[in-house]
């Protein structure tokens, strides 16, 4: 399996270094989070070309530090024959988290499975943009596979503080993710990219970070 870097195209961050250490060493802001029972997804909503009505499911973890988003059907492929359409897909989703009072939180980690086989010459891109509703900021980020290329990809985004798009205190928003998919191929030459695993679901986990209001 194949391990990527992310590349982080818009956002100010600090560095890796930076968060590790203002984790390891204890500011005070990251100490502590609200009692699991109290957190729960109220619900999710998903459109688009790559996750059709029903082909979605979420969980929340036990520690309330994660939630995981389920995806079995994400595929784009270009190449003779095949439709131009075919060779972006995208999904948007809001998922509604609700949390006691006093406290907010934020994404900080992103991980990505999926598959690709591409041949020389083509390339495939993974990009997910995230906001809060209302929030002006957004985050991009983006993956560029180019052929030849065959085989499982696995890529973990760590965000630098600076790049932390925080909820607002004492309200309940949803977070909007607008991820793609795309290909490009010419000539004889095809490509494929899915958001995808072996198994044919692809585990997206976005990490929660909990921050006290005061």
């Amino acid at each position: 399996m194949k391990t990527i870097k992310r590349m982080i195209i818009k956002q100010n961050l600090l560095s890796l270094l930076t968060l590790t250490l203002l984790l390891s060493f204890g500011a005070p802001v990251f100490a502590f989070g609200p009692n699991p029972d109290e957190v729960h997804i109220a619900g999710i909503v998903y459109a688009g070309s790559g996750c059709p009505a029903g082909s979605v499911a979420e969980m929340v973890a036990p520690d309330a530090k994660s939630f995981t988003l389920l995806f079995d059907s994400y595929i784009a492929e270009a190449g003779p024959g095949i439709p131009r359409r075919e060779n972006r897909k995208n999904c948007q989703i809001a998922v509604d988290l609700r949390f006691p009072q006093g406290w907010s939180y934020t994404i900080f980690e992103v991980d990505y499975r999926g598959y690709a086989n591409l041949d020389s010459g083509t390339q495939g891109v993974q990009r997910t943009d995230y906001y809060f509703q209302g929030s002006y900021q957004t985050a991009t980020m983006q993956s560029t596979f180019r052929g030849p290329f065959d085989d499982n990809y696995q890529i973990r985004d760590t965000l630098g503080l600076s790049a932390l798009v925080w909820s607002p205190c004492g309200a309940t928003r949803a977070i909007n993710l607008n991820t793609q998919v795309r290909v490009a191929a010419t000539g004889y030459r095809r490509a494929l990219m899915t958001i995808d695993s072996i198994d044919g679901e692809l585990e997206h986990r976005y990490g929660i970070q909990w921050r006290r209001c005061w």
